[in-house]
């Protein structure tokens, strides 16, 4: 059965999106099956992979009103190459945006898409599921489908004031929809470790959070910030440089980590 994982934030500019792309073509470059579920209307997670959002024909938007399954819309990535680290996406384009109105009507709206993934929870290790910097009914969606949640989180000033809200929000939907929904792991991402502030929040995450804040720490990196423009990942990209290495060392503590 797949791992079902949801990277999420309440706030915006964390290096969410950036995150699930890499993670995922880390872990597929380790020999891992894996789905990258795009729930940001958005849709960075489906472009950053290579996908065209405009040529789609169905997206992830079909999947949750019901009139595609997850098999007939999921999209391979870098199939036409050997270059280790393919994995499948789930696309989103515009029609996400009319996805909270549409949902309105349906029945069990909040585990739309957890139905939905019961045809491929064998076809894959793991399901990262990217979600919207809001709390909306796709988010609900997300946290109620997953086992853990991952939580990046960038070492600054109000960074702890928005984990507050978030993991309130979990609390909730794992009382209300899932109680089997934990947290994963917090990510420190976009991380400097010059400013004196970015050692105070890494201090107080790993007191407050002990062994779930990773090891790993993903920097600064212009590489992470260009190759979403090419349509790949950075490992794609360029797989020496530091940000590819962070999300090498990132998926092997995810696999070690779940392993346990």
């Amino acid at each position: 059965m797949a791992r079902i994982i949801a990277v999420t934030n309440q706030k915006g500019g964390v290096g969410k999106t950036t995150t699930c792309v890499n993670l995922a073509a880390s872990l597929a470059a380790m020999k891992r099956r894996v789905l990258l579920i795009d729930l940001d209307p958005q849709g960075n997670a489906t472009t950053g992979s290579g996908l065209i959002k405009e040529e789609l024909e169905t997206s992830v938007f079909d999947v949750l009103v019901g009139t595609h399954g997850v098999k007939d819309v999921m999209k391979p990535v870098m199939e036409e190459t050997a270059n280790p680290g393919q994995y499948w996406v789930l696309p989103a384009n515009g029609d996400l945006t009319g996805a909270e109105v549409a949902l309105l009507d349906l029945p069990s709206k909040e585990t739309r898409l957890r139905a939905g993934l019961y045809e491929v929870d064998n076809d894959f290790d793991f399901i990262l599921l990217d979600c919207p910097p809001a709390l909306n009914m796709l988010t609900v969606n997300a946290l109620a489908a997953s086992q853990g949640v991952l939580i990046p989180v960038q070492c600054e000033y109000y960074a702890l004031e928005g984990l507050t809200a978030l993991l309130q929000t979990i609390e909730r939907i794992a009382h209300a929809l899932n109680p089997s929904l934990e947290i994963e792991g917090i990510l420190r991402t976009m991380y400097d470790p010059r400013p004196s502030l970015t050692h105070d929040v890494s201090g107080q995450l790993q007191k407050h959070f002990g062994s779930k804040v990773y090891d790993t720490v993903i920097p600064r990196n212009i590489r992470l910030a260009e190759a979403p423009s090419y349509g790949l990942p950075v490992l794609h990209y360029e797989k020496d440089s530091r940000g590819a290495i962070a999300y090498l060392a990132l998926a092997g503590e995810f696999i070690r980590k779940c392993s346990a």
